[in-house]
Order: structure tokens, then sequence, then C-alpha cells
């Protein structure tokens, strides 16, 4: 089977969206997936938590979006490969927030990333992208070339108010693309002991129904200290909370495509 692309999308920052990206690629990887993630945001979250520091590389992202046709030259000359979570990465880079003015005349420019992928799906089991919080080319290019669009959103009011901007843009892709944006919903940071996130996460399953995940992500001091050592959680605690729901969360995606 040809593996699946998952864009990890909200066009709201701070919901643990790059936290999603390299914690669930690491926990795919113990369950003996390949897995390729790739960092979409200009911001370059998840290649700076992971030393990959824009200004040192070679190649990112960028260049694979500048190319008229992606060959495997330049996906090897992008790729890191094995990092610490154990999958392979594709860093990003600010100049991400260029591709608005250098993309603007050409044609297909929505289609770039899913070309570029046709490859990786035969390399990877799974290919995850983590996507810049705004509107733009590089969210369009990840949400058409998604089989699935996981959206992390934190338990608070205003991150389940932020989900509206995403869900208006998938309307609206929906529209044109041959087949409908396939979409599930992660509650995140969420914290037990306070009566908001317990009403938040009852309003999230009411609202959304089966397209909220099972899994549940708490709030764990763990990953702050993973991220600050340049490291996923597995690697500083592997029976932490927050490691234990990821790999949870792993085996109900793979249960949920296997189905």
């Amino acid at each position: 089977m040809a593996g699946r692309v998952i864009a990890i999308a909200n066009q709201k920052g701070g919901v643990g969206k790059t936290t999603t990206a390299l914690t669930l690629g690491a926990a795919l990887t113990r369950l003996e997936k390949r897995v390729l993630v790739m960092d979409l945001d200009p911001h370059a979250n998840a290649s700076v938590h992971l030393s990959y520091f824009p200004e040192t590389l070679e190649a990112s992202v960028y260049d694979l979006f500048q190319e008229q046709q992606a060959d495997g030259a330049i996906w090897e000359r992008i790729l890191k490969l094995g990092t610490g979570g154990g999958f392979d990465f594709a860093p990003g880079s600010i100049r991400l927030s260029e591709l608005e003015v250098d993309l603007k005349e050409r044609k297909n420019k929505g289609l770039i990333l899913n070309v570029a992928l046709e490859d990786m799906r035969e390399r990877y089991d799974y290919v995850l992208l983590d996507c810049p919080p705004h509107v733009g080319i590089l969210l369009v290019n990840a949400l058409v070339a998604a089989d699935l669009v996981l959206i992390p959103i934190q338990t608070d009011f205003l991150a389940l108010y932020g989900i509206r901007l995403l869900f208006d843009t998938i309307r609206l892709l929906n529209r044109v693309l041959p087949r409908p944006v396939r979409y599930m919903a992660l509650p995140t940071m969420f914290d037990q002991r306070t009566a908001a996130c317990r009403r938040i996460l009852r309003i999230m399953r009411d609202k959304l129904g089966d397209k909220v995940l099972e899994t549940v992500i708490h709030f764990d001091t763990k990953f702050r200290e993973s991220s600050a050592g340049g490291k996923v959680i597995f690697d500083v605690d592997p029976k932490a909370r927050g490691a234990v729901e990821y790999l949870n969360l792993a085996r109900e995606i793979v249960r949920n495509e296997n189905a």
C-alpha cells in the first residue's frame, strides 16, 4: 500500500502542532513504520527543535518548491536521515515565507507538494506535514496532498473558536478537489482537573462527533523538557504520560487506516 500523507494543521498557534508532528512521527517509528516528517512552517520550529538551524542548511523544503520537477537528487540534498526520533526529516526555512511571491505565476502551484511526494509514498509508510498556522500556498499544498488532516485542538475556548478558520479553508478546497479533505480532531493540552477543559472536550465531542479521536493528549511538562534538549519525549522518558498517549494515537491512526 502506498504511504499515507498526514497534514497536521490548525490556524491557531500554540496548540501542540509541532509537538504532535514530531512525537507522532517518533511513535509511528516505534510501531516499525517508515516515517518522514516535513517542516512546512516558515517559523521552522520543528527544525530548530531537532537542532537543524535554517542558516546552516545546504537545502530545505523551500528548495523543493523551487524545483520545476522534484527528483531524487533534490530529496537527497534535503533529507536528514534517522533523526533522534527515529524518523527521517525534511527541514524548513524562513524562506518558505517568500513562496507566495516566488510562485505567483506558477501553474498548478497548489499541486507542487502532491507531485513531489509521489515517489516518497513508496519510500515511507507515513509522511507527516507540520503546517504553517496561516492560509497560503503552503497550507493549500499540504491539504491537497493529505490523505488525512489531523487538527490538534487545545482544550480551551479560544482554540475551539480558531478551528472555524481551518474548516472554512477545507470547505473552499472541497469545492474544487476531486475528493473531500478527510480530517480528524485531536484534543491536546488537556487538564482533567479543570472544569473548563472537561467542558471544552464535551463540546468538541458533541459538535464534531466521530471526527474527534479517542486519544486525548494531556498536559505534560516532559514535552517542554524534551524540546529544551532538542529531543522527543520518548528520548527523555518513554513511560511519561505524553509518550504513552502519542503511542496510543499512533496505534489509533494505524488502526483507522487499516479499517
